[in-house]
């Protein structure tokens, strides 16, 4: 049986979230992200923030974030399109902050498909009390050409 889209999204998120693959600039940010949920439209992950993606404070660098956020979101319209989207609007609003070893929960879901413009919302929560740590909000396009499939 041939692998449904959400399927293959979560393998493509996994492959990226591998320690192997950590040497890649942009798997930085994901090395070592667990997916527990790839449905249609929606992705669920676990992260625990490793030292290196901290500042000189031990908290979770905002850009770091933001690259999480980026990839998680674009998996999740995969997993609903089966096509990897660029962001053409990207909004993240920060309310609190993680250190180094606390674990989080990261939920992406598609909100609206609208032609070749996709909407996605990824929320981000401390594992331990559900305080929501960042919201990301992104509309993403497929591209006419060299549209990358899953």
């Amino acid at each position: 049986m041939a692998e449904s889209k959400a399927e293959m999204a979560k393998k493509w998120l996994e492959d990226r979230a591998n320690p192997a693959h950590s040497t890649v600039v942009g798997n930085l940010a994901i090395g070592g992200l667990q997916v527990f949920s790839a449905q249609t439209g929606r992705i669920l992950c676990n992260f625990l923030l490793p030292r290196h993606l901290s500042d000189k404070d031990g908290n979770w660098r905002a850009g770091a974030i933001a690259t999480l956020i980026d990839n998680v979101g674009s998996l999740a319209i995969a997993s609903a399109t089966g096509d990897i989207k660029i962001s053409v609007a990207f909004d993240i609003s920060y309310f609190s902050t993680v250190k180094i070893n606390e674990e989080v929960e990261i939920e992406a879901r598609t909100l609206a498909h609208v032609g070749k413009l996709s909407n996605v919302t990824v929320e981000i929560r401390k594992k331990e009390s559900g305080e929501v740590v960042a919201v990301g909000k992104q509309w993403m396009a497929s591209t006419s050409r060299g549209q990358s499939k899953l």
